[in-house]
C-alpha cells in the first residue's frame, strides 16, 4: 500500500507541474491495474478480519480517487483507466518492479525466462558495459582480477573444539536492542589510535579527528561505520584511509548530487589516484581510473561490470539511503559488497551516513549487512566469534552492554562537533513568527478548524460506541491518540484536507514571507541559503529575489549533476550570487554551503534529521563565522506545534549512538503528536 501510495502522489505531482511524460502515463497505469488487482484480493482475503479488510479498501479508494483526478487534468490518462487498455511492455515491468518493491512474488509467468532466483536482485532493464572498461579488461592482463589467489590467502576456518554458546539463540533483534535502549550518556565510538602524521597535498590539513581515522585504516582496521556528525569531514577521511589500506580500485556509491564533489575531494586529496564518474552509461569515463565513483541512480545499469572489476574497497556515502532493503539500490549495493568480501583478501568497506538511524533501529540492518557484520539471519563470522568471547547470552543481565561494545567495536566511529571541532563556530535556530492575515491565512486556518471537527467527531462517535456504562472524566488521552492514529493511517484516502496537505499549503502562504526576509538577509550580511520542501514554494521564493534585483542559484532534484555543479559553484565563487535556493531533499546531503552563515528554513520538515542535515551545509569545518537558522514559523497555525516537537524530541541516532536518555522521535512520532495536539486543543473547555 505505500509503495502505491508513494508512486501516485509521484504521477499527481509530474500532472500539476504539467510534466505528463511517456514514464508518468505509464506508471498511472500500472498504479491503475495494481489498485485493481489489490481490491479483488482483499475482497476475497478470508483470512484477514473484516475490519482489517474495510480498512485496506478504504486506502484503496483514496488512491483511486487521487488518479481520477489526475485523469481529469489530462484527458490523455483516461483511457489508461479502461479495463481493455493496452498494457506495454514497460507498463509490465514497472509493474513487476513495483510488486517486488513491496516484497510481493510476481506470478511465474510474468517472471522474464532468464530472470534469477527469488533471493537474487531482480535483473535490470538494461544493463552497460562501457568501452573503457573493456580497454582496461584487454589492455593488460595483470590489471584483471585473480580471485583465486585471493581465496588461497583467506584464512582457513577454525575447526570447532568447544561448545558453542549462543548458536541457537536468535541475536539480531538482541543486538538492535542495545543500541535502541542504551542511555549511558556515552558515544558509540571504537577506539582509535593516535593521529599519526598523513602526508597531504601542499595547503591541506587534517584535524586530529580526521587524522586518527586514517591512522586506523594503516594499523590494519577494515569496516568502518563513520558516523561523525555532519560537517566533520567524512569525505576526506574516506578518501585518506583508501590511501592508507591500497584499496584500489576504489568504488564510491552516493548520491546524484554529490558525485561531482566527490571527484573533485579525491583530485584535492589524493591527487596521485585519478577518479572517475560514471554518468549514464559511462560513455565518458577513465577505464584506468583508481577511483570510479557511480550514483544510487544508474548503479543498475552499471552493477554487472562493476561486480567482475576486481574492487579491494568500496565506499557508501549517505549510506542511510540503502536502508530500505527491498528497494533495488540497497539489493545492488548489498550484492557489490558480498562479492567484494568473497573476491578480495580483507577489502575495504565504509559506511558514511552522519544520520544512519532516521525513524528505526531497524535502519541500521542493511549497514551492518553491507559491512559484513551481519547477513539476513544472523551476525557475521567475526561478530559471532566476538559474541561467543563475551560468555553471556540474551537473557543475563550484562548481554545488552556487552554486546554493543562488540558491535562498536567492528568499527562504528562517531564524533560530535562539539567534542572534536570546538574552533567552528556556534551555531543556532531562531524562530521567526510570521502571521498569514490575507486570504490565504485565512482558508488554512478554517481548514485546520476543518479537520480538527472530523477528529472530534470521530472522538466523540468512538465515545458513543462504548455505550451508556463508560464513563471517560476529562478527556481520554489514550481514545485521542488512537483517533489521532486512524486519521494519519486514512490519508491516502480523504478528499478534504489532512494535516500534510494542511503543510504544503501552510509552505506556499509563507514563500512570499520567507523570501522577502531572505532577502532582508542578504542585503544586510551577505550570502543567504534559502532552503524549501516543495518546488512551488522555490518558484516562488526566487521570483521574488528577481523582483528584487538578487542573483540566485537553483539547486533542485531534477538538474542535471554538471548544472547543479555550476550552481553550487556560482553561489560560493561569485560574489554577486547573494542567494542559493536549495531543495531539502536535493541540497540537503553532502554539499558543502560554508560560504554563508545565515539560511532561511522556509518550511519545517517532519524529522529534526532533516532539518539538522541542511543547517550542516553551513555548520561544518571550514565556517568561520557563527551560523543562524531562521525557521520561518507560521503563528497560530499547526506550524507552531510541529516546530515545538521537533526541537522537544532528539533523534534516534542520540540514543542509540550518542547515548543519550532523551526521548526518540521519527516523522511519523511528529505527524502523529501533531494530530493529538489538536484534537486536545479541539477538545479543551474553552473550545466547546
Amino acid at each position: 500500500m505505500s509503495v502505491l501510495a508513494r508512486a501516485v502522489r509521484e504521477v499527481e505531482g509530474s500532472v500539476q507541474r504539467g510534466s505528463v511524460k511517456p514514464s508518468v502515463s505509464t506508471k498511472f497505469q500500472v498504479i491503475a491495474l495494481l489498485v485493481r488487482e489489490e481490491r479483488a484480493q482483499v475482497k476475497t482475503d478470508e483470512s484477514r478480519s473484516e475490519a482489517y479488510r474495510a480498512e485496506q479498501l478504504k486506502r484503496l479508494d483514496g488512491i483511486a480517487t487521487i488518479l481520477a483526478k489526475v485523469a481529469v487534468r489530462d484527458a490523455s490518462l483516461l483511457g489508461l483507466l479502461a479495463e481493455d487498455a493496452p498494457v506495454t511492455d514497460a507498463a509490465r515491468t514497472l509493474r513487476r518492479e513495483m510488486l517486488l518493491d513491496a516484497g510481493r512474488t510476481p506470478a511465474a509467468d510474468e517472471v522474464p525466462v532468464a530472470a534469477p532466483a527469488a533471493s537474487a536482485v531482480t535483473a535490470p532493464k538494461r544493463r552497460v558495459v562501457p568501452q573503457a572498461v573493456i580497454s582496461r579488461q584487454l589492455a593488460n592482463p595483470f590489471l584483471a582480477p585473480d580471485y583465486e589467489s585471493a581465496a588461497a590467502a583467506r584464512p582457513a576456518q577454525k575447526s570447532e573444539t568447544r561448545p558453542r554458546r549462543l548458536v541457537n539463540w536468535e541475536l539480531i533483534g538482541p543486538l538492535l536492542s542495545s543500541f535502541e535502549n542504551a542511555t549511558d550518556g556515552t558515544t558509540a565510538s571504537m577506539a582509535l589510535p593516535a593521529a599519526a602524521h598523513v602526508r597531504l597535498p601542499d595547503s591541506l590539513e587534517l584535524m586530529p579527528h580526521q587524522a586518527r581515522l586514517v591512522a586506523a585504516a594503516e594499523a590494519g582496521h577494515r569496516t568502518f561505520l563513520l558516523a561523525d556528525e555532519p560537517g566533520l569531514g567524512k569525505t576526506a577521511q574516506a578518501l585518506l584511509a583508501a590511501q592508507a589500506a591500497n584499496a584500489y580500485p576504489l568504488l564510491v556509491v552516493v548520491p546524484n548530487v554529490v558525485k561531482t564533489n566527490w571527484a573533485r575531494e579525491a583530485d584535492l586529496w589524493t591527487p596521485g589516484h585519478p577518479a572517475t564518474v560514471i554518468h549514464g552509461d559511462g560513455d565518458t569515463i577513465d577505464g584506468f581510473a583508481d577511483i570510479i565513483v557511480v550514483n544510487y541512480e544508474v548503479l543498475d545499469r552499471h552493477v554487472g561490470w562493476l561486480g567482475d572489476l576486481g574492487f579491494r574497497g568500496m565506499v557508501v556515502d549517505e549510506a542511510h539511503f540503502i536502508k530500505n532493503k527491498k528497494s533495488q539500490r540497497s539489493q545492488h549495493v548489498l550484492q557489490l559488497s558480498a562479492q567484494l568480501r568473497s573476491r578480495a583478501v580483507r577489502p575495504l568497506l565504509m559506511a558514511l551516513t552522519g544520520t544512519p538511524l532516521i525513524n528505526d533501529i531497524d535502519d541500521f540492518r542493511a549497514i551492518w549487512q553491507f559491512l559484513g557484520w551481519i547477513d539476513e539471519r544472523k551476525p557475521g563470522p567475526q561478530l559471532m566469534e566476538s559474541l561467543e568471547e563475551t560468555g553471556l547470552t540474551p537473557v543475563d543481565p550484562g548481554f545488552a552492554s556487552a554486546a554493543r561494545g562488540r558491535v562498536i567495536d567492528l568499527g562504528i566511529v562517531r564524533r560530535r562537533k562539539a567534542d572534536v571541532a570546538a574552533d567552528i563556530p556556534a551555531r543556532r535556530v531562531a524562530d521567526l513568527p510570521v502571521e498569514l492575515d490575507d486570504a490565504a491565512g485565512r482558508s488554512i486556518r478554517a481548514a485546520e478548524r476543518e479537520l480538527a471537527d472530523r477528529l472530534v467527531a470521530r472522538y466523540r462517535a468512538a465515545l458513543e460506541a462504548r455505550g451508556e456504562g463508560a464513563t471517560v472524566d476529562g478527556v481520554d488521552a489514550d481514545l485521542v491518540r488512537r483517533v489521532a492514529g486512524a486519521e494519519l493511517a486514512d490519508k491516502s484516502a480523504k478528499t478534504g484536507e489532512n494535516v500534510f496537505s494542511m503543510i504544503r499549503r501552510i509552505g506556499q502562504a509563507k514563500a512570499g514571507l520567507a523570501a522577502d526576509y531572505a532577502a532582508q538577509l542578504a542585503r544586510s550580511v551577505g550570502k543567504v541559503v534559502f532552503f524549501a520542501k516543495h518546488i512551488d514554494v522555490m518558484d516562488a521564493a526566487e521570483a521574488i529575489f528577481a523582483e528584487r534585483g538578487l542573483r540566485y542559484s537553483s539547486i533542485r532534484g531534477e538538474q542535471t549533476t554538471r548544472k547543479r555543479q555550476q550552481n553550487i559553484d556560482a553561489f560560493v565563487n561569485d560574489p554577486d550570487v547573494a542567494v542559493a535556493v536549495c531543495s531539502l531533499t536535493a541540497a540537503g546531503v553532502g554539499i558543502n554551503l560554508q560560504v554563508a552563515s545565515n539560511l532561511v528554513l522556509a518550511e519545517l520538515s517532519w524529522s529534526a534529521a532533516e532539518q539538522t542535515q541542511a543547517i550542516d551545509r553551513v555548520h561544518r569545518i571550514g565556517q568561520a563565522e557563527p551560523v543562524t537558522a531562521w525557521r520561518i514559523i507560521a503563528a497560530q497555525t499547526v506550524d507552531t506545534r510541529i516546530a515545538e516537537l521537533i526541537d522537544g524530541k532528539a533523534g534516534l541516532a542520540a540514543r542509540a549512538l550518542d547515548g543519550s536518555d532523551e526521548e526518540i522521535s521519527s516523522a511519523a512520532d511528529v505527524q502523529l503528536e501533531a494530530l493529538v495536539a489538536l484534537l486536545t486543543d479541539a477538545l479543551a473547555p474553552t473550545h466547546v
